[in-house]
């Protein structure tokens, strides 16, 4: 099986998902214009998809007070640290970096909604393509 999409529910979709499209380049693919405002924003490759939604809103994970590695969307990123800059200027905060011993570059970030957002320059890919 392929993976088509990953479904968060988050207090502001209609923000976010402008967000996403203009800082991290997603595009909307489909949308609901009305409650609960779903919003598909696929990935540059067109393949994957990031699905979010308020509904309940009452149950909206707390995503900033949530360790990142617990949960966090991980971006290759060609230039981490030219993409954390621009992102930092947008609204995202900073939660850490680290360099790993195959060479990769890790950036750990939160969007302005708290959710932890990782950027990644993998010394050796692991996704073909």
């Amino acid at each position: 099986m392929k993976l088509e999409h990953f479904a968060l529910n988050v207090i502001d979709p209609v923000a976010m998902a402008k967000w996403y499209v203009e800082h991290i380049g997603l595009t909307v693919v489909r949308q609901v214009t009305d409650a609960p405002y779903t919003h598909f924003l696929a990935d540059s490759s067109g393949t994957v998809l990031l699905e979010i939604y308020n509904n309940p809103p009452d149950q909206v994970p707390p995503y900033a007070a949530m360790d990142p590695l617990l949960l966090h969307i991980a971006f290759v990123s060609e230039d981490p640290e030219a993409d954390k800059v621009a992102l930092l200027a947008a609204g995202a905060t900073l939660v850490g970096e680290l360099q790993l011993d195959d060479g990769s570059q890790l950036v750990m970030l939160r969007d302005p909604w708290g959710l932890a957002l990782q950027l990644c320059k993998r010394g050796v890919s692991m996704l073909d393509g």
